[in-house]
């Protein structure tokens, strides 16, 4: 966009905050090198880092997000549901092109419509924006002269990754266990998650990423944000243990000590957004051995499928209102679990009635091996053991 360069000359100061973020560092030293940079600060913008922060909830704006004040973003890059981009719920976000957010931020009014509306200069005169133009590409082309890429070593045999056990931000991962070979049974609802449900709802960004490098603890956000079809509170299962409720993490562990299997039902689309690994591994890592829904994103199925987990969708999207608080699930033909064949489930209920529905799932024959082995990860170093 070519609104600033023009502001300048025109007197004209942006009455909101405006905030520039480089897309990566390529970017970030192309336009310091054509002096946009140079131009964005004069006009009082403020240029972030080259990063992802903004887009991902690492948006310092409050010193307390939770409570901060009812207030609107105007962006061009993210999307725009409740706490995404700073944690605040009274954060409003939308998103337009860029020249419109530049257009916003120059009149600080939500309203203001670029084509019609005049704009007060320091000179008090009244002036229009004019109609932004450019180029597609740089015409110098891109530059960098350090893109952060490292060669690895021609050899890694030796190499040895060595991790302050007492960390909290990294962890060496473990490898899941591969599956027994026999029918899971037993196993217990964790969570029942009602309307839309993303990656973000499953794993929060924000400052959750601190714990990126460490499993465990990032698993302690998993699904913290999905609202539970029981109650519609999020953050807030019942534990079928003794009856008692929890957050959703606290109530998946101790499923596992107690050597529990779980399970989590989702709603239509379930996983759409980033392609986050973490969103199946928190839950593979907490001990859900199956994600079943009305319908998958596609990428977050895929992933499911990598960490070694059941995903699947009910043959009968109705079957999604049989599934109550306190049920327990029985996979009755797994050990027959093969490409284009359906998986029957036991439904038992609290009161001991059952129902019995069948679900159905996309996956092949590799991907049915990396569910015995226990995840893909695990198949590639078996296979690596193997051919070495």
């Amino acid at each position: 966009m070519f609104y600033c360069g023009r502001c300048l000359g025109e007197g004209l100061k942006p009455k909101a905050e405006f905030g520039i973020n480089p897309g990566s560092e390529q970017v970030r030293f192309t336009i310091e090198r054509d002096g946009f940079i140079n131009t964005f600060e004069k006009l009082g913008a403020t240029i972030f880092t080259n990063a992802c922060g903004p887009c991902i909830g690492q948006w310092g704006r409050y010193n307390d997000p939770k409570n901060g004040p009812k207030n609107t973003i105007v962006h061009s890059f993210n999307r725009n549901f409740s706490k995404r981009a700073d944690g605040n719920p009274n954060t409003h976000a939308f998103v337009t092109s860029p020249e419109m957010v530049a257009a916003i931020a120059i009149s600080g009014d939500l309203n203001f419509n670029p084509i019609t509306d005049t704009l007060t200069n320091d000179k008090g005169e009244q002036v229009k924006l004019a109609e932004p133009t450019g180029f597609e590409l740089p015409p110098k082309g891109f530059d960098v002269e350090d893109n952060g890429y490292l060669e690895p070593a021609e050899d890694g045999s030796s190499v040895e990754v060595k991790v302050n056990p007492s960390s909290d931000r990294l962890q060496l991962l473990a490898g899941f266990a591969p599956w027994d070979g026999k029918n899971i049974t037993g196993a217990k609802l964790l969570i029942k998650a009602e309307g839309k449900c993303t990656t973000d709802h499953i794993s929060m960004a924000g400052p959750w990423l601190r714990y990126r490098g460490h499993l465990d603890n990032i698993s302690n956000n998993t699904l913290i944000g999905a609202v539970n079809a029981f109650g519609g509170a999020t953050n807030k299962v019942k534990n079928q243990l003794d009856g008692s409720y929890g957050e959703v993490p606290a109530v998946a562990r101790a499923y596992k000590a107690a050597g529990v299997p779980s399970v989590v039902v989702g709603d239509s689309n379930y996983g759409e957004g980033s392609s986050r690994e973490h969103a199946a591994m928190q839950p593979r890592h907490l001990g859900v051995v199956a994600v079943i829904v009305k319908s998958f994103a596609r990428i977050h199925e895929t992933n499911l499928k990598k960490q070694g987990m059941l995903g699947l969708t009910f043959a009968n999207e109705a079957d999604y209102d049989k599934i109550q608080e306190d049920d327990t699930f029985n996979f009755i033909d797994l050990t027959e679990f093969a490409p284009g064949k359906q998986l029957t489930i036991e439904l038992v209920h609290v009161d001991g009635s059952m129902d019995t529905i069948l679900t159905n799932h996309t996956y092949n024959e590799a991907q049915i091996e990396w569910f015995k082995a226990g995840s893909a990860l695990n198949m590639i170093k078996a296979e690596a053991a193997a051919n070495a």
